[in-house]
């Protein structure tokens, strides 16, 4: 079983490479995790303020690097 750090690493190796997916595309991109798994580690990474939810429906949320995130990684932010 991987650990939540392993986990987190795996989940924004998607969100990097795919900036703005859906949660469950992000889900689908993990075949090694299950969807509790990545939306876990998605509330979690939230929550430390390096990833950013966008609300594109009811209960459908767009996922990528905070800006604050983007920020501490030298990239430019999100406009």
């Amino acid at each position: 079983m991987l650990t939540h750090y392993e986990t987190d690493d795996r989940v924004l190796e998607v969100i990097v490479r795919s900036p703005d997916k859906m949660l469950d595309e992000v889900a689908f991109e993990c075949p090694d995790l299950t969807w509790n798994q990545v939306f876990i580690a998605i509330d979690r990474l939230s929550r430390e303020g390096t990833l950013s939810l966008t609300p594109k429906g009811r209960g459908l949320y767009t996922v990528r690097l905070s800006d604050q995130a983007l920020h501490q990684a030298g990239q430019p932010a999100h406009g």
